[in-house]
């Protein structure tokens, strides 16, 4: 039995998928939320939001995402940092899995990942949980509904969270298990309500596909000027860095907050939706993200809330810290409605240095704009894990890592090229300490940081004087309107210089030792860059 919208010359039996119970095809939103408060998944919340909780995994699970090993992806994956499957272990986990499935009732969507039509995929996401399937119709783009009379899914990803994977007998680690197969186009996700790993298998997928063409897939928000699309903005960063709150700037229109490509005619966004984590959300700081959290059909995930009034608690990170909302990009008021600018005049890499090291911001030559986002830095917290007494480096290449299929160095001249090719301006902006390392320096002023920013973004701090830092060797504005100059270098914010000093060794090491692993791959300039 069927319900819903759908080629008739494009179900789920015509891909092989048979003996289902009932199928809901492209349900909308209004029947999504009913259907999973009717099946128990979730509960509704204020304003017509769905409440939901991920159960044991409330993030995504890397070490549990493998990639078949075949003769196309032999030599593009980067296994070292992507875990092989054999074709006869996915084999049987696709069989075991559609078993499973076998009168199941399912839910369907048919989306596009991508703006661009000249780099967009259609994909098919069939899911066993209703919310699963709103929040990923949230995520990803939408088609007309007339539309989807047609549709034809290039790439099909099937998520059953009741499914438990057998480690031997499907060549996984746990019962937990992601699997991609480049050459049947289909995702099998099992054992995890994480909803995450709906979109962020998407997101690996553009990242192998779209180097081909020669766009560079980034792990990114963007936006551009309010009236000119052409004056494009991307900010690359880690979780905590500010990459959602500095890109969610109110006098520039929102592209997106996490995935975007840069093809040979500008920017456009992956998704047509935003995941963002609530801990500590605020009307005050973030307005924007905080009212969607009262609008309908947006996800609210792993938060507290009140049973009778269903008002949620923003500072209870009991359940997780990642706690998140979902919702679709049109609520927010300065969003894009095409997913699509010109070419970035500006690239952003934003760190949280808790080490209290690196200026405030930096303007990087295209080689040291490689260097740093193949570094991909940022520092975790003394005191935010267990053991924890010191600031800890993170270093994960592309600012993303885990979502990389092919070496970093594919995505690394990628990004290059087009800096150089388009002539635009790179920044490194540090969100974290000043004055001393974490617990005993400051923050740095979300002010100070927004007005250079904005300096950056408008080109007026391209008129300032700047001076050559001793540890890294890229330009530091000396002065700039309305940021104290004492922010501007950081050693002088400290009470002791020597500190300063041996804590910059220290984290010139890290990067040094850190970087080592790619000098064997990167050219000569870079090399200088990495070397000193």
């Amino acid at each position: 039995m069927t319900a819903g919208r759908v080629n008739p010359r494009f179900r789920l039996e015509d891909q092989g998928i048979l003996g289902l119970g009932k199928v809901h095809y492209n349900l909308m939103e209004p029947a999504l939320v009913a259907a999973s408060v009717q099946r128990g998944e979730g509960e509704l919340g204020q304003g017509g939001t769905l409440l939901v909780s991920t159960g044991e995994f409330t993030g995504r699970s890397p070490k549990d995402k493998f990639t078949v090993r075949t003769p196309t992806t032999e030599n593009t994956i980067w296994w070292d940092n992507n875990l092989a499957m054999s074709p006869e272990h996915f084999h049987q986990l696709h069989k075991d899995m559609l078993a499973y499935l076998a009168g199941r009732e399912v839910f369907v969507q048919d989306l596009v990942a991508g703006a661009d039509s000249e780099h967009s995929i259609n994909v098919r996401l069939v899911n066993e949980l209703a919310w699963h399937n709103l929040f990923i119709r949230h995520m990803l783009r939408r088609p007309e509904r007339e539309a989807l009379d047609h549709f034809v899914a290039d790439y099909t990803v099937i998520n059953c969270p009741g499914f438990k994977a057998d480690a031997a007998r499907h060549g996984c680690r746990s019962e937990t298990v992601i699997a991609v197969n480049i050459d049947a186009k289909l995702i099998l996700i099992g054992n995890t309500e994480y909803a995450g790993e709906n979109k962020k298998s998407i997101f690996g997928l553009m990242n192998y596909l779209l180097p081909e063409k020669g766009v560079m897939p980034m792990h990114c928000s963007a936006n551009h000027a309010k009236d000119d699309p052409e004056d494009a903005a991307v900010f690359f960063g880690l979780s905590g860095t500010g990459k959602t709150t500095l890109s969610a700037d109110p006098n520039r229109t929102l592209l997106g907050d996490d995935e975007h490509g840069w093809s040979d005619t500008g920017t456009f966004n992956f998704e047509g939706g935003c995941y963002a984590k609530t801990i500590h959300l605020s009307a005050e700081a973030e307005p924007e993200i905080y009212a969607t959290c009262s609008m309908f059909g947006t996800v609210i995930e792993n938060m507290v809330y009140d049973a009778e009034t269903r008002e949620l608690d923003y500072e209870d990170s009991s359940l997780t810290e990642n706690m998140r909302c979902a919702y679709p990009l049109n609520y927010i008021p300065n969003a894009s409605a095409t997913g699509l600018a010109g070419h970035p005049r500006n690239v952003v890499m934003l760190t949280c240095d808790a080490f209290g090291v690196l200026p405030p911001i930096a303007r990087l030559t295209p080689a040291q704009a490689m260097y740093h986002f193949l570094s991909g830095f940022t520092a975790k917290m003394a005191g935010t894990e267990r053991g924890l007494t010191e600031p800890q480096p993170v270093f994960s290449t592309c600012f993303g890592a885990p979502f990389m299929p092919r070496r970093p160095e594919v995505y690394g001249n990628l990004l290059r090229a087009k800096i150089e090719s388009q002539g635009a301006s790179c920044w490194l902006v540090n969100s974290g300490w000043t004055g001393g390392a974490y617990g005993t320096g400051s923050r740095m002023p979300i002010k100070a940081t927004r007005a250079l920013l904005t300096a950056a973004l408008d080109g007026s701090l391209n008129g300032v004087e700047f001076r050559k830092d001793a540890n890294f060797g890229f330009d530091v504005p000396v002065a700039v309107p309305g940021v104290a100059d004492v922010l501007l270098d950081p050693r002088r914010t400290w009470h002791d210089p020597a500190a300063y000093d041996a804590q910059a060794a220290k984290l010139v090491r890290m990067f040094a030792d850190n970087f080592a692993q790619y000098l064997p791959h990167v050219d000569e300039d870079l090399r200088a860059v990495a070397l000193g």
